[in-house]
């Protein structure tokens, strides 16, 4: 057996041990480049999901994968749901934009990746289109407020709409990130009623929104960030 052989067997054989295999059951395009997909399978039956967890999708036969946080899952049917942005070319853009039902794939999780503070808080959650599927997890179990930056804001809407957001601030993006001034500015109102905070999405953002909250006397208990990107970079999570 040749060395590129072997890796394809032993990477085969830890998809085996670590995954759960799933089926693209539906991939609907809501939006812009916005597609909400639905997968399901035995083996994602009686998973211990917690609204923030992520899991990790293996697309194609080489160890590719992506990190989604679902925006719901049923144990029982062994069913859960992601809210997907194809905001390149990329291979997880294209997964996104062409995976069709009967598709397969593996899922690595359900696993923690955000742990907002106690659910007794008003949580604010700032993010962007990458966001957008944890912010509406969150939201099943406590009052959440919902600020977005995004490139689409129409589109954006479009998504919030059908996913039953009732009101988000949206904040377009502009050219050297001035926007954030506006993000940084609605912090203020949200510390001094008491709020929690997850920040999540840009690496830029979610550092200069940290940085705005320390004078604002909100304690690091308080706040959940991870950065899901940066320009030029993979794999943040």
């Amino acid at each position: 057996m040749g060395a590129a052989s072997a890796r394809s067997g032993f990477g085969g054989v830890l998809r085996r041990l670590l995954m759960r295999p799933a089926t693209v059951a539906a991939n609907e395009r809501i939006a812009g480049r916005f597609h909400l997909i639905t997968l399901e399978g035995p083996a994602l039956r009686d998973a211990a999901w917690t609204p923030g967890h992520k899991v990790q999708i293996a697309m194609g036969a080489s160890f590719l994968t992506r990190t989604y946080t679902p925006i719901d899952w049923d144990a029982q049917a062994g069913r859960f749901r992601i809210l997907g942005h194809a905001h390149g070319d990329g291979p997880g853009s294209a997964w996104v934009r062409e995976a069709g039902p009967g598709a397969v794939c593996d899922v690595f999780g359900p696993r923690d990746s955000i742990a907002p503070s106690a659910e007794s808080e008003p949580l604010a959650v700032f993010g962007d289109e990458t966001s957008i599927g944890l912010a509406h997890a969150l939201s099943a179990k406590r009052l959440v407020t919902h600020h977005f930056e995004l490139d689409d804001p129409l589109a954006g809407g479009a998504v919030l709409e059908h996913l039953g957001f009732a009101h988000a601030t949206l904040f377009e993006r502009r050219a050297a990130d001035v926007h954030v001034d506006r993000m940084e500015a609605a912090l203020a109102p949200l510390a001094a009623a008491g709020a929690a905070f997850v920040l999540t999405g840009k690496a830029g953002t979610v550092q200069r929104l940290r940085r705005a909250l320390k004078p604002l006397g909100v304690a690091s208990p308080r706040i959940a960030a991870k950065a899901y990107w940066a320009p030029g970079k993979t794999g943040l999570d």
